[in-house]
């Protein structure tokens, strides 16, 4: 038979796994989207459906973006920023990199939030740019937890070398103009594991 103590230690170390858990991203239910601009009054929509990521013990996170499933419903559209903007076949992936303190997020109650600012860093096409995000991590369940963006990161296509790719888009699409930059939003969930 157990005794008190003996189950007191066996719930605390029960209770503490996913404090100590490597917490991976539930592709299925995250998104990444980001809104295009073109002709200077035409905006769309535009998401990312295959998405990888963890944040290990330590809390160093990291987000990868398989490029060639970027979705907008526009078939053609798709294939052409595949192709001649991302470059998926030389860059096939982009990520997203940031440092976590977990213990705000691990000490959270279940429904509870905290806001977080922190650095991140973004490579996507052999090119690499800091940010400071501004971002809503909720304590879902005891193994679940889901990062938010408060406000969108401003990507600019110069940062990454992509406006070449941006001129050749424009004249397949016979567009006036296309923005340079474009506001990326992203829903997250992870899950101890």
């Amino acid at each position: 038979m157990f005794s008190l103590p003996r189950l007191l230690l066996a719930l605390l170390v029960v209770l503490s796994l996913p404090a100590q858990a490597n917490w991976h991203l539930d592709g299925e239910s995250s998104r990444l989207s980001f809104v295009s601009s073109k002709n200077g009054d035409t905006a769309e929509v535009h998401r990312f459906l295959v998405l990888h990521g963890k944040v290990d013990r330590k809390g160093a996170a990291e987000l990868l973006i398989e490029m060639d499933s970027n979705s907008s419903s526009v078939p053609l559209r798709d294939e052409r920023m595949r192709k001649e903007l991302f470059e998926f076949s030389k860059f096939p992936e982009a990520k997203v990199n940031a440092q976590i303190d977990l213990r705000p997020i691990n000490d959270l109650a279940n429904g509870a939030q905290v806001e977080l600012r922190l650095p991140v860093t973004v490579s996507l096409h052999g090119k690499q740019h800091s940010y400071s995000a501004l971002l809503l991590a909720t304590r879902l369940d005891e193994r679940r937890f889901q990062v938010v963006t408060l406000e969108p990161l401003m990507l600019r296509a110069d940062d990454f070398d992509l406006l070449p790719g941006l001129a050749t888009l424009r004249k397949l699409a016979g567009l006036k103009s296309i923005s340079p930059s474009v506001p990326v939003a992203a829903v997250l969930i992870f899950t101890a594991r």
